[in-house]
């Protein structure tokens, strides 16, 4: 999933340099929105870290079953 992530932006800055002849601003807009919703993810990444462990510290989830989550979680997640 990472690694498709990351393809996948990098595509795009590819494709953007063919459209725009290196144009700056795009590369600097490109830049931005790529760090936007790379923190967005993560952002909704922790959310739902924080969400299991409320679960399972209030005893609403087995520690099997928050173990599986946490490493689903942990997985998609960009930054490791």
């Amino acid at each position: 999933m990472r690694t498709s992530l990351v393809f996948a932006a990098l595509l795009l800055c590819l494709a953007g340099l063919g459209l725009t002849g290196c144009s700056g601003k795009f590369l600097g807009g490109t830049a931005v929105g790529v760090v936007g919703a790379g923190a967005g993810y993560e952002y909704k990444a922790k959310k739902e870290m924080d969400r299991i462990k409320e679960e399972f510290e209030a005893g609403r989830m087995s520690k099997e079953e928050y173990e599986i989550r946490k490493d689903q979680i942990e997985r998609m997640s960009i930054i490791q």
